[in-house]
């Protein structure tokens, strides 16, 4: 599911983050960041307008924002697995 407003290169840039478990990474890791459709910095500089990144006066290292930190903190679960969790939990008798 993709987020409003979203590209899937930008979410790529902040699963990093989630991936790496850092809170800052510098401009030459986000640049390595390999995505189908592109990548490298315009997603990042991108993220850093609409409030999920700040960086740097010289643009060499990116930090993640509440705002990012909130989005990587949600972890959706398709509908099915919630139901076999609940029948699960369920005393056999």
């Amino acid at each position: 599911m993709l987020i409003k407003g979203m590209t899937p290169q930008e979410i790529r840039v902040l699963q990093e983050f989630r991936r790496v478990t850092a809170e800052s990474l510098p401009l030459a890791t986000i640049k390595s960041i390999k995505h189908p459709v592109g990548g490298g910095e315009a997603p990042a500089l991108s993220l850093v307008q609409k409030g999920y990144l700040t960086t740097d006066d010289a643009r060499q290292g990116f930090t993640l924002t509440q705002k990012a930190k909130d989005f990587l903190a949600y972890d959706p679960k398709p509908e099915f697995e919630e139901a076999a969790a609940g029948a699960a939990e369920e005393p056999v008798e």
